[in-house]
């Protein structure tokens, strides 16, 4: 296994994997030994989000680097792409949108057969979104072309994945591109180097393969080109994919993406902590905003000596430079097991204290019952959530208009994150409700069972998620 990392958590992610290649410049400053500028067999890349990864690459390798991954924290959470990139498929257009089309890859209800030892659960749709601007006729519904994944989104956005009607193999170092020889970096990197792509393939080099070697560059063509032949010997010699769409021509590779809770960037942060220095709560505060990293850097650049218990985590500094604040509106991003992240709010912070304590209040505008409770849920109710950083639960109360009890309920889920924007967790189904009457009751055991019989929490995760909830049970 050789990896390629990139994102804000690089430095924890070289120092957890031996085999890192092609750094970036700001790692080779970092640490002090020699890296390869050869090919990898796995990229991670941080989400636009920043709240996990993207791991793509070989089946056997990238089982490899997802299993050291998991072992960061319970609450590293993991899925595979149903349409992982570089993959090439027979797609039927459904639909066309703005700027593009919809394009049907798999049949809805088809499956993937597993490219790992260990399974994982599947994650994304059936459909991409293929940009008028990757094509080059136009296109209309129910037409059938050949189209590759280019980007892969996670789960828990509301993105699909991007398509092209381009094929190529792409490396860190250099990209393969189908259907043209010209090209290749200049005749005099072509003269001097001894392996060359397979007939009808063109190389277009990266700035990135300046600082590698004649061996290193050689080796990228060897790569490259043998993923480049398996993939025409896996596409039909006919262009016209009408008779097979939609299916899958080729998934070489596979794509898989990992959340992150706070217990595990706190992990990150003792990794990184071996490399250089590293204040409580680094991966954390980086995750909240973009603006925070800068302002990070220039903390651990002038001080020396941080500490490294995760309750030295400066909450009340970090939310009060990037928020949120006492009368901020926050969404509260309620992630689902199987990848998906539901938006429960928006709500107005009422009180935050220095502590991770935030309370939320939510005013009700629909008509229905509230879960479990009983209760009906009338226009002018309130739900007033109560979080607390890092805790493994949170209850939210509701109230009529009258000020008049509905009951209590409380989410078990993973360690609450209190993000500028938003507030994150994972919910872990299992749940503890107190009825106005005062009865209370723990339910949804049952969707926590099927949760982890799809494999998509670890039986680990599930027992912390039951002894949580039978502790907030006895407390009530």
């Amino acid at each position: 296994m050789t990896v390629r990392v990139r994102g804000i958590y690089t430095t924890a992610l070289t120092e957890l994997f031996e085999d890192v290649v092609q750094p970036s410049r700001a790692i080779e400053d970092r640490f002090e030994q020699e890296f390869s500028m050869g090919p990898a067999t796995v990229a991670i890349e941080t989400t636009d989000d920043r709240q996990g990864v993207t791991v793509h690459g070989e089946p056997d390798a990238l089982t490899a680097a997802i299993d050291r991954l998991r072992g960061l924290g319970l609450d590293t959470l993991v899925w595979r792409a149903r349409l992982p990139r570089g993959g090439v498929f027979a797609g039927e257009v459904t639909e066309t949108v703005g700027s593009g089309a919809l394009v049907r890859c798999l049949p809805e209800e088809q499956q993937l057969n597993s490219l790992f030892d260990n399974q994982l659960p599947t994650a994304g749709g059936a459909t991409g979104f293929l940009p008028f601007s990757n094509v080059d006729s136009r296109v209309d519904e129910g037409d059938s072309l050949r189209v590759q994944v280019t980007e892969c989104r996670p789960p828990w956005s509301d993105g699909r994945p991007v398509l092209d009607t381009d094929i190529r193999v792409a490396g860190g170092l250099a990209t393969l591109r189908r259907g043209s020889t010209t090209g290749g970096g200049g005749p005099e990197l072509a003269d001097i180097l001894p392996e060359e792509p397979p007939e009808g393939w063109r190389i277009d080099w990266e700035p990135v393969a300046d600082h590698a070697d004649l061996d290193e560059l050689s080796s990228t063509v060897e790569h490259l080109g043998q993923r480049a032949t398996t993939l025409d010997e896996a596409l039909p010699e006919t262009d016209s994919p009408a008779e097979a769409a939609p299916t899958a021509h080729t998934r070489q590779r596979a794509t898989c993406w990992l959340w992150f809770g706070r217990e595990s960037r706190f992990a990150l942060d003792e990794h990184r902590r071996e490399v250089t220095t590293t204040m409580p709560g680094h991966h954390r505060t980086k995750a909240g905003a973009n603006a925070a990293s800068t302002a990070v850097d220039f903390v651990e650049g002038v001080c020396s000596g941080l500490g490294s218990d995760p309750e030295e985590f400066p909450f009340g500094v970090v939310t009060e430079q990037f928020g949120p604040r006492t009368g901020d509106r926050v969404s509260i991003g309620h992630g689902k097991p199987d990848g998906r992240l539901i938006d429960l709010g928006p709500g107005e912070v009422t009180e935050r204290g220095d502590d991770g304590k935030l309370t939320v209040t939510r005013e009700i505008s629909s008509r229905g019952s509230y879960d479990a409770l009983g209760t009906q849920r009338e226009p002018g109710d309130t739900a007033t959530t109560n979080f607390e950083e890092g805790r493994w639960w949170y209850p939210t109360v509701y109230r009529g208009e009258d000020g008049t009890s509905k009951g209590t309920y409380v989410n078990i889920c993973t360690p609450v994150e209190v993000f500028p924007d938003s507030v994150r967790y994972v919910d872990l189904h299992v749940d503890v409700i107190k009825r106005p009457d005062g009865t209370t009751e723990l339910v949804d055991e049952d969707e926590l069972a099927a949760a982890v019989s799809a494999g998509e929490l670890s039986e680990e995760l599930a027992e912390k998620a039951r002894t949580v909830a039978k502790a907030v049970e006895n407390a009530f």
